[in-house]
């Protein structure tokens, strides 16, 4: 079974600004530092990656993933796993609302792993996994200034 986490953050950067960092997906080392390699597998006619496939330092060990992008709202930085190595699931969304010159992201997450782990341990995991992503990218825009 998956499970679903959900938090919240301000980012001190328009959401244009926003959008841009997560759509250069080759640049996500540079901020997350989980991270290893990034490396754009397909892109939709606009030049935005729509299957991009991650080698990220996880539990241990070096595990790679592939995600599925859906960009049809601008709003949303929707993905799914499209493959995996120890997870059936990572599925999650990114929603982007101008707060007035600053950025309301709700970022959620989905997740189901391959070897089945005692629900505390994986909501642990999960809440780091998100906070290290939301804290990484605001401190990234907010360094980076305005698009």
């Amino acid at each position: 079974m998956a499970d679903r986490a959900t938090e919240t953050t301000t980012i001190a950067a328009p959401p244009d600004a926003v959008r841009a960092i997560l759509l250069d997906f080759p640049r996500y080392p540079e901020w997350a530092k989980d991270l290893k390699s990034v490396e754009v597998l397909e892109t939709d006619d606009q030049g935005r990656g729509t299957s991009v496939r991650f080698r990220a330092a996880g539990m241990g060990r070096s595990i790679h993933y592939t995600l599925a992008y859906d960009h049809t709202d601008p709003n949303v930085f929707r993905w799914v796993l499209s493959e995996g190595d120890i997870m059936r699931k990572l599925d999650g969304h990114y929603l982007l609302a101008d707060a007035g010159g600053a950025t309301d992201v709700v970022y959620e997450l989905e997740v189901e792993l391959v070897v089945p782990l005692p629900g505390f341990v994986k909501r642990r995991t999960q809440t780091k996994i998100m906070h290290a992503a939301l804290h990484e990218l605001k401190a990234y825009a907010e360094r980076s200034g305005p698009a």
